[in-house]
């Protein structure tokens, strides 16, 4: 394959429903850029037909397909697929495509400027909500945040949405030091990018509400919570081992900082 100048990773799990109509607007949209990509599904175990119809896809070979023999989890799927990764940029997406692809734009735009990782956000003034959650996942969400901005991550409003544009090596380094398999692995990629010193710029996005979420709210919500609880403790207990990045020269030296 040539230079890859974007990756997009999508973690999938049971999505037969959603996975082809997915694939089909980022195709559509990638194939209007430029530059080289590819895109890697990260199918986590399905047992309904999501293998077969990303397969569908894959006579283009830009598009490839990584299956895990059982459900291991998102964090899981998407650091195996990041690592897997070979664009200078890498965008993760979840498989519903709850924020319109071509709000990659916006993130884009962050990462000119400076910034080494931008992220959809739906806790800003500026982001439309075009179809909200149903009320008790709003509450659940919003409790959540609540606790994540109080114990570990005081200045993001949004961890969740499943949208973040990386620098493609600064992605790399992050996942690397992943720990958390499940839904609060978003938490966790935060929490070392600070740790890291990396520069994250949150960003309003247009999003979707996915009436089929895989999330449930008390019992996910629950287990989320848990591990949030380990990522504390692990900070507590040193266990991180994350060299800040101080400045553009280290940046370089490290190789964090590169976008190809």
């Amino acid at each position: 394959m040539k230079d890859v100048f974007l990756s997009i990773v999508i973690p999938a799990y049971n999505e037969e429903k959603k996975i082809g109509r997915t694939l089909s607007l980022i195709v559509d949209y990638l194939n209007k850029k430029i530059f080289d990509w590819e895109i890697i599904v990260i199918d986590d175990g399905s047992r309904d037909r999501t293998k077969d119809i990303i397969k569908r896809f894959m006579g283009d070979k830009r598009i490839s397909l990584i299956g895990n023999e059982k459900n291991r989890g998102k964090g899981y799927s998407v650091k195996k697929g990041i690592l897997r990764a070979q664009g200078g940029f890498i965008l993760f997406s979840d498989a519903d495509l709850s924020t319109p692809i071509d709000e990659m734009d916006k993130l884009f735009l962050c990462l000119r400027n400076g910034y080494d990782i931008a992220i959809g956000s739906r806790g800003l003034e500026e982001s439309k909500i075009i179809i909200p959650q149903f009320w008790i996942r709003q509450t659940m969400g919003k409790i959540f945040n609540l606790i994540i901005r109080f114990f570990i991550l005081p200045g993001i409003k949004d961890t969740q949405c499943g949208f973040k544009l990386f620098k493609g090596s600064i992605a790399k380094k992050v996942f690397s030091l992943l720990k958390i398999d499940g839904f609060a692995f978003d938490v966790e990629v935060l929490y070392i990018a600070e740790k890291l010193n990396l520069k994250i710029k949150e960003v309003p996005i247009k999003w979707y509400d996915s009436p089929e979420s895989k999330v449930n709210p008390t019992i996910d919500s629950f287990k989320m919570l848990i591990d949030v609880c380990k990522i504390k403790m692990r900070s507590i207990r040193k266990k991180y081992r994350c060299t800040k990045i101080n400045d553009n020269a280290s940046r370089k030296e490290s190789g964090v900082g590169k976008s190809s």
